[in-house]
């Protein structure tokens, strides 16, 4: 199967690429464990009365709610990741005992934790640990993640193989526009293609933002979100996280061409799309658009695919260059490149602190102050 094609894949299938930044699973799960309290678990009672049982099954629905379906996914993942390596080593998993996760964490960062002998990276095991605060906490035990067994094996981990971040390539102005004409304008797909890649960097939404929207307000049960068209500003993108809803604010482009309000205008019309998900499968060739939404999978797949074809990166090899480009290349391409003050990126890219949007700015401020020449040499 080519990139081109909308088919559905797993997360597996997908690799790395196709997960998002390490610093926002990473942050996310810290939240969860940091927060006010995690969700209870969803653990069937079998003494509930049977006419409490439909509000259970609401509650549990609410619990699945509290949390993305990446970080469900990855708490999941490292959860039995833990458990096998216990299995293996004949440890018991429960309680909580942190000279067991110390032990857990020289594993993971020795590569003995599984079979592969590879060893996982300091983020990745950050994660881990994350992970498994939370699902103990889920379980009533918790913890204690500042026990010095594991407090002390996780600073030697990070003095000892901590590198520098690998975080995906920005995606700059220039960039986006050689992508765009690399798109193909007569066929349906060209034109949602066109404007998932201008909505997703204007607004700097996450790519499970980009494919949760809906035309409008309250149109499907799995929505994240909607859009509201005005004829001369822009448009207002209401999206809903974790912590609640934001609006995002995408105003019109210098030109029809790079302009994200344009482009959706023009895919919402030729697709004849006025009510439900609003980026969707096309299929026959490019010119059918069918029901389904698109999975968030697919910007990946997008960004990368118009990046290799327009040339980006292009002092690199195609390997190189294939393992730069995901959907937060946009997010990070419009923190990049935005010459507004700071505070107007953090709050359209619905961060909670200036440190978090910086680490987004890929190549904005370097060399912009010279304090070489500033010190008189």
């Amino acid at each position: 199967m080519s990139l081109t094609d909308d088919a559905p894949r797993s997360s597996a299938a997908s690799g790395d690429d196709d997960m998002p930044d390490i610093i926002d699973v990473v942050m996310e799960m810290d939240d969860a464990d940091h927060g006010s309290s995690p969700p209870l678990p969803a653990i069937a009672n079998p003494s509930l009365p049977a006419h409490l049982e439909a509000l259970a099954g609401r509650a549990r629905d609410y619990i699945e709610a509290a949390s993305s379906a990446n970080t469900r996914r990855a708490y999941a993942a490292d959860w039995k990741h833990f458990s096998s390596w216990c299995r293996r080593q004949g440890i018991e998993m429960f309680p909580p005992d942190p000279q067991v996760v110390g032990l857990y964490i020289a594993a993971c960062a020795s590569g003995t934790a599984t079979g592969d002998k590879k060893p996982n990276t300091v983020s990745t095991i950050q994660r881990r640990l994350s992970s498994l605060s939370w699902n103990f906490a889920q379980r009533g035990q918790p913890l204690d993640r500042k026990d010095r067994h594991i407090a002390t094996v996780m600073a030697g981990v990070r003095n000892t193989h901590a590198s520098p971040p690998r975080q995906k390539e920005a995606i700059l102005p220039e960039d986006l526009i050689a992508m765009l004409e690399t798109l193909d304008r007569g066929t349906l797909r060209g034109l949602r293609d066109r404007a998932m890649l201008l909505l997703g960097f204007a607004g700097g939404l996450r790519r499970s933002e980009i494919v949760g929207l809906d035309v409008g307000r309250d149109q499907t049960e799995d929505g994240r979100g909607w859009v509201e068209i005005f004829a001369d500003k822009g448009l207002l993108v209401t999206l809903r996280g974790k912590t609640g809803w934001r609006e995002v604010e995408i105003g019109r482009g210098s030109s029809d061409a790079t302009c994200p309000v344009v482009a959706l205008q023009t895919w919402l019309r030729l697709a004849r799309i006025a009510h439900g998900p609003l980026f969707r499968r096309v299929a026959g060739q490019g010119r059918a658009v069918g029901v389904d939404r698109l999975n968030d999978q697919e910007v990946a797949r997008l960004v990368k695919r118009a990046a290799l074809a327009a040339g980006v990166r292009g002092d690199l090899s195609e390997g190189e260059r294939a393992k730069k480009f995901a959907g937060h290349s946009l997010r990070a391409g419009l923190a990049s490149s935005a010459e507004v003050d700071e505070r107007y990126v953090q709050k359209q890219l619905g961060h909670a602190s200036g440190e978090m949007t910086r680490r987004y700015q890929r190549r904005r401020d370097r060399f912009r102050i010279n304090l070489t020449k500033a010190s008189g040499l």
